[in-house]
Formats: structure tokens, sequence, C-alpha cells
């Protein structure tokens, strides 16, 4: 099967499909007059829009953060590709694989808004930090910077690095409700010093749902001449902006979640001229040192996986990145405005909707967070997890609805988080 015949079997498929692309763009189009943000509350069509996912009945699924599964549409892809590698075996592996992984990544590189010479598909963004963390050419007493808001993994990946190199990490705590964008910036600015080699960030905080302004932090670093690597696994696809927007050195993100690629994707940007400065997690025969793919040298992966990539970015596509932010922003607001003048309810994400997205945090005064899950599990079928974060400020269950969530589910979480206040 050579890249054409891909690509014409791709499209293919989708008229085979119940709820197809076809359909959805159909369904889309009938409201291309109406605004994102008027029709992010728009129930009649994001119920037309839920009926292309196949959802389990018995509890209401807030816990897409973790892993956003597939639209029947794209699951249906996924499953052709599987059968049509198995089919083909290593016949695939040594013909076409590079040129389909070629048209996949220019696909990904410009959604992300960037070249394809400075993106790789990784498995997540777990993998692909790491790799810019252990690849930097440390020295004893250089330093990093983080949050304790920011994620485990990579917190240990510095600490690592602390143990192997000597490096000494420096770690900011974020405001969950921060009055200004400038609150944001001079609490990273202050953190910097003249052996600052690296600055991580959120651009959404995976525990509270806060965005942080990351081209503001982004600039600012760089006048102090430090480089700015950027956590972007819950922004990237639930967020509507460009890499080139964000000024920032490098950024990872998990395709699985927001994108709603099968699990074991995610990618990493890496700027050009950045490239031949990170040393690889394992070595490339002869590979060029500009060339971003010497960081990429991973062995045998998932085609079958990162083919179905194509067929992600053209469902989000369809749908639209500015109607899935608002829509997901709406949803977010929607319950959180309900609940925030409750008696022993705390919301741990701001109020202001430019400074979240689609993932919000509530807590109950004295309950502990995997009580409340556990409680809204059993008590109501209602999925969620619970977050424990004590050193973070950050005490609750993070609630993560979907573009195909309906206010009838979350009213019944206002409805249980207000009973369980009253408990």
């Amino acid at each position: 099967m050579d890249k054409r015949a891909f690509i014409k079997n791709m499209s293919a498929l989708s008229l085979g499909i119940p709820f197809s692309l076809k359909h959805i763009e159909e369904i889309v189009e009938q409201v291309s007059a109406i605004s994102p943000n008027d029709l992010a509350g728009d129930e009649d069509f994001w119920k037309k829009i839920r009926g292309g996912y196949k959802l389990k009945d018995d509890y209401i699924n807030l816990e897409n953060g973790y892993y956003c599964f597939m639209p029947q549409e794209t699951l249906e892809h996924y499953i052709s590709h599987i059968r049509e590698v198995n089919l083909q075996g290593s016949y695939y592996m040594r013909t076409v694989q590079w040129d389909n992984q070629e048209a996949v990544t220019k696909k990904l590189a410009d959604l992300a808004g960037c070249s394809d010479e400075e993106l790789i598909i990784t498995r997540n963004t777990t993998e692909s930090l790491d790799l810019i963390i252990a690849g930097q050419d440390w020295e004893e007493g250089d330093e990093a910077i983080m949050a304790e808001q920011d994620y485990g993994s990579m917190q240990d990946q510095f600490h690592l690095m602390e143990k192997r190199y000597g490096i000494v990490t420096r770690v900011v705590s974020v405001p969950n409700h921060p009055k200004s964008d400038e609150e944001i910036v001079q609490l990273y600015a202050h953190a910097i010093t003249d052996r600052t080699k690296l600055l991580m960030i959120c651009h959404l905080i995976n525990i509270t749902g806060q965005v942080l302004p990351v081209k503001k932090i982004c600039d600012m670093a760089h006048e102090k001449g430090v480089e700015v690597m950027v956590d972007g696994a819950h922004a990237f696809a639930h967020l509507d902006f460009k890499l080139d927007d964000l000024n920032c050195d490098y950024y990872g993100t998990s395709l699985h979640k927001w994108l709603s690629v099968p699990l074991g994707a995610g990618f990493l940007y890496v700027k050009k001229e950045k490239v031949s400065k990170i040393w690889p997690l394992m070595a490339q025969w002869k590979t060029p040192a500009d060339d971003i793919f010497r960081l990429n040298h991973t062995g045998t992966h998932p085609v079958h996986t990162h083919l179905a990539i194509s067929n992600a970015i053209d469902y989000h596509n369809a749908i639209g990145s500015q109607r899935k932010e608002a829509r997901l922003k709406f949803l977010q607001h929607y319950w959180t405005s309900k609940v925030r003048d409750v008696d022993n309810v705390i919301v741990n994400t701001p109020d202001d909707m430019a400074r979240h997205g689609g993932i919000g945090n509530v807590g109950i005064k004295g309950m502990e967070p995997r009580d409340l899950a556990k409680k809204l599990m059993e008590d109501h079928k209602i999925w969620t997890v619970s977050i424990y974060r004590p050193e973070a400020s950050v005490l609750g269950v993070r609630v993560t609805p979907n573009i195909y969530t309906t206010l009838e589910e979350l009213d019944t979480f206002v409805g249980a988080i207000k009973e369980l206040a009253k408990a």
C-alpha cells in the first residue's frame, strides 16, 4: 500500500461508518453562522455530536482528563489500521511506513502551528518532556525552576538530575486564584537567578484547570536568558492556539487526551535552533545534529496508532478548535458557577473565563478527596478522580467533562456536591 493508496483508503472508510466524518461536517455546516460562544450552550447541537460516541450508561463520566476515548468515527479508522498493518506485516513496515509517518507528522505540525522539522511523535507528555530534561547539558550548580502544581513525573525527572549532575531545583507555588497575569509572571521571575538554565511551566495545570499566561512568561524568561519548557498535556486540542503564538522553546503533550487519539501517542516540539543542543535518549546512527528525529530513535513503534492521529485531526477540525474550546469552557463555567457560593464547597479553579478551560477542581471542607470521589461514584454514579496535593493547596476531585457531556449530567453532579456539602 503506497502513500496515495493509504490516504485514499482512509477517506473511503468514512463512507462506511454510520456516524461518519461527512455526517459530522454536515451537522456543523448547519450551525456555521453561529458564533462558537453562542453555540457552546446549544444542547440540541451537542447532543447530535454525542450521538457519535458509544458511552457506558451505568455512570456519568467526568474524568476525560486522563484519557478522552475516541468517537466512533476515529475508532473505526483505528481498527481498520490495525487490520491493515497486521495483514501486511513487515512488508508495510519496510515499504511505506516512513512515508505515512512523514505525512501524519506534517499534518500534526500544521495543527500545532509549527514546522514539521520541529516536531516528533512520542508516546506521551512524560516521554516528551523527560527527553528535554534529561537531554540538557547539565553542569553542577545549574538551576531549574518548576512549580508545586506541576506533574509529578517531570518533577521526579528534575530530582533525578539533582542526583546525577548536582543541579539545583527551585520550586514556586502558583496561586489557585491569581489576581493578574503579572502576579504569575513575577512569581517565576523572582525565582530566576544567574544560574537558571531551564524553566518548566504548565500551559493548563492538570490538577486545577488553571491556564497560565505562557507567552508572557516565555518573553520574561527569554529576556533573562532562560529557556522555557511547557507541559501542554491538557492544553493541546483543548484550547485554541498555535505554538508559534507561545514563543516557548520546548512543548510536550499527550494526544490521547483532548485530541482523542488512541492510547500511546504524544508529541514533542523543539524550536528549530534548539534541536542540536539536546542529547538524545538513544543514539541514532549518522543523523545530523539539527535533525529532530535524532531524538526519536526508540525502536519499532505502534504505526497503527500513529495513522489514527490523522483521523483524529480530521474529526477535531470538523468540530473546529474555537467551537471545542468554547464548549469546554462553557461546561466548566456552568457547573462551577452553581457551587462556588455553596457553604463548605471549595472551588480550586479560577472563575475568570480567560484563566480556565474545561477542567475544574472542587472540594468539600472536612472531606478527604478520595472519600469525595468514592461517594460520588458509589452513591451518585459519577466518575471523577481525587486530587490530594496539600503542598499545592489542592484538595478535591478533578472534573473533566468532554464535548459530549450534557447539562443534565452536570446538574446531577451539582446536586450531588450540594447534598454532600450538607452532610
